[in-house]
């Protein structure tokens, strides 16, 4: 007997409008795949992120108390990252809404340990979105004689701080004004030839009397991802650099990505964690019949 088909749900994540935000393939497994067919499915898809989750709790035994789990992995058109903020936001979003569990909170077993999502409280301000707990990424200083090709790969923009976050070896570079960075206009192969195996973090104050704290953008050429939309995961080191900066633990943060996205964030230092806090729009259905 063949294997059944795998549904999938196509969802923007830190979004409330379709077509906004980032996008990222949630896949429900029912039966073994291997990591070639993981990879090929991804591949195919071309999104910047497709996740596959595997249930773990039997769906009989979980009640409105209990807490169901999943493992979830992450994978971009040509590899498996160990952490993905927009893609677990569109995994808690398709599990939440689909019926599949029966509960508020869900705990998914990952690369990064185990991560969970809940729906936040339903107020004014933050009716319908899903909280993630998120590590902190770590950042550490970096080798100052690379501003020169860094900022060359910026297109020439001035860069005021450069640091490495250490969990994905992306570099993490500080221009003198988010409006610098949104308008930036990145040379990508220049990027490409960046030290480091992960990406580029580019971020700046956001301009005064702005509803947001900060603005960033996430250029990941390595990673088969020239820019990645909205990138839940590089706010794990954003917030963590912009609450020493500003002197505070909570922010909403704008990827200025040419789709765009928001993210309500909270760092618990005590814990050394990262809410991210954002909404997500279901935009496409069907099954993947291979």
């Amino acid at each position: 007997m063949g294997k059944k088909p795998v549904k999938y749900s196509v969802v923007d994540a830190f979004t409330d409008s379709a077509f906004k935000g980032n996008p990222a393939a949630v896949c429900l497994l029912e039966d073994e795949r291997d990591d070639q067919w993981l990879q090929s499915v991804a591949a195919e898809f071309n999104i910047s992120e497709t996740c596959y989750l595997t249930r773990i709790t039997e769906p009989d035994s979980e009640t409105r108390d209990s807490v169901p789990r999943f493992h979830l992995r992450w994978f971009t058109p040509v590899a498996e990252v160990k952490l993905c903020g927009h893609a677990t936001l569109a995994a808690s979003h398709y599990l939440f809404t689909s019926g599949l569990v029966n509960a508020n909170k869900i705990e998914f077993l990952t690369l990064s340990g185990v991560l969970t999502a809940k729906r936040a409280p339903e107020t004014e301000q933050m009716d319908s979105f899903i909280e993630l707990d998120f590590p902190v990424v770590p950042l550490t200083e970096f080798d100052s004689a690379e501003i020169p090709a860094i900022s060359k790969a910026l297109n020439g923009a001035s860069v005021i701080d450069l640091k490495e976050a250490t969990t994905d070896e992306n570099l993490f570079v500080v221009l003198p004004s988010g409006k610098i960075v949104a308008d930036l206009q990145p040379q990508i192969d220049e990027i490409r030839r960046c030290p480091g195996r992960g990406g580029v973090i580019v971020t700046g104050l956001a301009p005064s009397g702005s509803e947001f704290d900060f603005i960033s953008r996430y250029f990941c050429p390595k990673g088969g991802i020239n820019e990645d939309p909205v990138t839940g995961s590089v706010h794990c080191a954003l917030a963590a650099y912009w609450s020493k900066k500003l002197g505070k633990c909570d922010f909403v943060a704008y990827q200025a990505s040419p789709r765009g996205g928001i993210l309500n964030l909270h760092l618990d230092e005590n814990r050394q964690r990262v809410l991210l806090r954002g909404k997500a729009v279901t935009v496409m259905e069907g099954s993947i019949l291979v």
